[in-house]
């Protein structure tokens, strides 16, 4: 069965996620699947791949260990017109939109095979689709939505975003404009992000059963759990909650190209810690007890990015002030004294001087370290587990006084004074033993929560309000299961 949506953000992933869990509840093998996916949001796998964040979560609801199979195609962008392309979990080099949806086509037996593998281990594979189906400028060659689902023969199940108004519009609109074949595959609709009394649009759903003639599989209401799941797309970021009264302020700049900003969510937990994702052209907080550099997908590109904003006057400004500074993977290559890229792994060659907060400068380079890591934070008992994600070889003085002890070596660096530090590791705030250390230093206790605990409830709270509130026997059997 197949998840596609009337948009980006409508909710495939979390649905697919939510659906995932509850047929995993019911006892049944799922596995998630995403043909192709466009985040800067990814994941290592237990394999040494790397597949996006989304479909990990999925794995997850799934009870079973992610692979690369799960999402064969991942796109990273990296510029407004091209972007990295990771196939099977590689990097198999940096294409050009417009070249890329001219050779996307070449992926199709990957994507099946990848398909076929994951149907061989399950009972069911939940299919996540990309975007909308009626973007029929895409088309051609398409492998994230009707053209798989043609070429797999999968059912597809239409989401559409009441939140966003227009919703009868999307659905019905969507049949308007697809191909009479791609019209086949389609067998029913849900409705996404509902709030008030649902029988309110019991006219609106009649109305696109009878313009349309598919099923209707429910209406799902504005859910509490998955608004606290990991979000992949960063637009989440803008529609942040306030937070005042709290007790410690963590500003994190909005990269450009952000990624893996889903590290942050158990600070978001923390009840004393507002995180406040600053966008571009506001200043940073004058009053931030701690600022963090987030990972992103182009160093060289958001190190100048980060200046344009003038956020290097803010940090330097933060710093005078005694406040603390903590890079993660891209930002903690920008800590620096300088970011080379001579081979144009990201872009134009060039050289860029960092922050010079610690003595270290990196050099980017084509292979990508890609490795589950644990650990503990350098000179304390206090555990974490992680990953690395990142390209480049970060060298220096300020290495010899390390961030994290990791069973396989020393990672990062701390300045001599204390309050400045970094690490590549993602998946820092995780482990609840790091996270309250971090969170002493700002002088607030930690609730001491294991994270992904409240992940592994949330996703049990998400599948609970799917069988309440959807057709899940009506979904199980366009999927076969009985």
């Amino acid at each position: 069965m197949m998840i596609q949506g009337c948009g980006s953000d409508v909710g495939k992933s979390v649905l697919t996620a939510g659906l995932c869990r509850a047929l995993t509840n019911r006892g049944y093998r799922v596995r998630p699947f995403k043909p192709q996916n466009m985040s800067n949001n990814a994941a290592v796998t237990a394999d040494g791949g790397e597949i996006g964040r989304a479909q990990a979560l999925q794995a997850i609801a799934c009870r079973t260990p992610a692979t690369v199979d799960m999402n064969p195609v991942l796109l990273k962008p990296q510029s407004d017109v091209g972007a990295q392309v990771v196939v099977r979990g590689r990097i198999a080099g940096t294409w050009q939109a417009r070249g890329y949806q001219q050779r996307k086509a070449e992926l199709l037996d990957t994507v099946l095979h990848s398909f076929r593998a994951l149907q061989a281990d399950s009972d069911v594979v939940i299919v996540e689709g990309a975007g909308s189906p009626a973007e029929i400028n895409l088309r051609a060659h398409d492998i994230a939505n009707m053209g798989f689902a043609r070429a797999a023969q999968v059912p597809v199940v239409l989401v559409g975003d009441i939140d966003r108004g227009h919703v009868i519009a999307a659905l019905v609109g969507a049949q308007g404009v697809l191909s009479p074949e791609d019209n086949a595959m389609i067998k029913g609709f849900i409705i996404n992000k509902f709030r008030g009394d649902p029988t309110l649009f019991d006219e609106g759903r009649n109305e696109i059963v009878a313009r349309t003639g598919w099923c209707d599989f429910g209406l799902m209401p504005w859910s509490r759990a998955a608004r606290q799941l990991p979000a992949e797309d960063a637009v989440v970021l803008e529609r942040q909650s306030s937070s005042s009264g709290r007790q410690v302020k963590i500003a994190v700049p909005m990269l450009s190209r952000i990624a893996n900003f889903d590290d942050f969510d158990p600070l978001k937990m923390e009840p004393d810690v507002q995180l406040l994702f600053v966008p571009p052209g506001q200043a940073l907080p004058g009053d931030a007890d701690l600022v963090i550099l987030p990972g992103t997908k182009a160093t060289v590109a958001d190190l100048k990015f980060l200046r344009d904003q003038g956020w290097d006057i803010d940090i330097a400004a933060h710093v005078r002030r005694g406040g603390r500074v903590l890079g993660l993977c891209g930002g903690f290559q920008m800590l620096g004294s300088r970011v080379s890229d001579p081979t144009g792994i990201e872009g134009p060659g060039e050289t860029l001087p960092g922050l010079s907060y610690l003595d270290i400068e990196t050099v980017l380079t084509p292979d990508k370290m890609l490795k589950p890591v644990r650990g503990t934070l350098a000179g304390t008992s206090a555990e974490m587990t992680g990953y690395e994600m990142h390209v480049g070889r970060t060298s220096g003085a300020a290495l010899s006084k390390p961030f994290l002890a990791l069973t396989d070596g020393p990672d990062g660096a701390v300045s001599d004074d204390g309050r400045i530090a970094g690490c590549y590791v993602h998946g820092l705030f995780n482990h609840p033993a790091a996270r309250a250390h971090i969170l002493h230093q700002l002088g607030v206790a930690s609730t001491g929560a294991a994270h992904d605990s409240i992940i592994d409830k949330l996703l049990d709270d998400l599948a609970a309000e799917i069988e309440m509130h959807l057709d899940v026997p009506g979904l199980m059997g366009l999927a076969g299961l009985k």
